[in-house]
């Protein structure tokens, strides 16, 4: 298995760590809430998420993207990335729990959806282009 494959993965288990994240947590809280002890809803959880999101879907959309060409991929999940980082720059102070969520669900999504694609084309072409890289 190649970096763009492992990295493509990975950044799908991310994005998809921060909708559970985002839809589980409150209600595990509500169920339990001696759990708020845990932290779990810590902003640092948002940021450090971030900090790796960022660059494995970087380095994976652009090593598939170099080899299939379909750049549209490439602008899908910049735009699910531009999203989290918005969640997390702007935060609910500045927009509001419900306003954090939907950036962080939607750019999740975009993340993911660049990355499924993007591993498929990948996986498509896997003679002599993507496995190269």
């Amino acid at each position: 298995m190649k970096l763009q494959e492992i990295m493509d993965k990975f950044a799908i288990g991310l994005s998809a760590m921060c909708v559970i994240h985002c839809l589980a947590v409150p209600v595990f809280l509500v169920l339990l809430p001696s759990a708020a002890a845990l932290g779990l809803g810590n902003e640092q959880f948002h940021f450090w998420m971030l900090v790796a999101v960022l660059p494995s879907s970087l380095l994976a959309l652009f090593l598939g993207c170099k080899k299939h060409k379909r750049y549209r991929l490439l602008m899908l999940g910049g735009a699910g990335l531009v999203l989290l980082s918005a969640a997390v720059l702007l935060g609910e102070n500045v927009i509001g729990e419900a306003g954090e969520k939907v950036l962080t669900l939607l750019g999740s999504l975009f993340v993911v959806t660049g990355h499924w694609f993007n591993f498929r084309l990948c996986g498509k072409k896997r003679g002599a282009e993507c496995l190269s890289s």
